[in-house]
């Protein structure tokens, strides 16, 4: 089953993660810039969970304090908390 997130910050309105155990299996993201969102969720499926945040964590966007893939880091954080 697929955790939902609502990122908060940023333009994608709902991520959802799907885990493995610690692998990320499946990423779909709702809004923001398309094409990147999809390379980004390509790129994280099948990496370890822990892997995936540890590269993606901390990225921004522009002047924002946050970005699409830093919401994602908090999204598969989340989801592997509540397996």
């Amino acid at each position: 089953m697929a955790f939902v997130y609502h990122p908060s910050g940023v333009c994608s309105t709902r991520m959802e993660v799907e885990l493995d155990g610690r692998t990320v299996k499946s990423v779909k993201i709702k809004g923001g810039c398309d094409g990147n969102l999809q390379a980004v969720s390509r790129l994280v499926e099948g990496m370890n969970a822990d892997e995936a945040i540890e590269r993606i964590r901390g990225i921004r966007c522009g002047r924002k304090p946050t970005s699409c893939p830093d919401q994602l880091s908090i999204a598969i954080e989340k989801a592997m908390k509540e397996k």
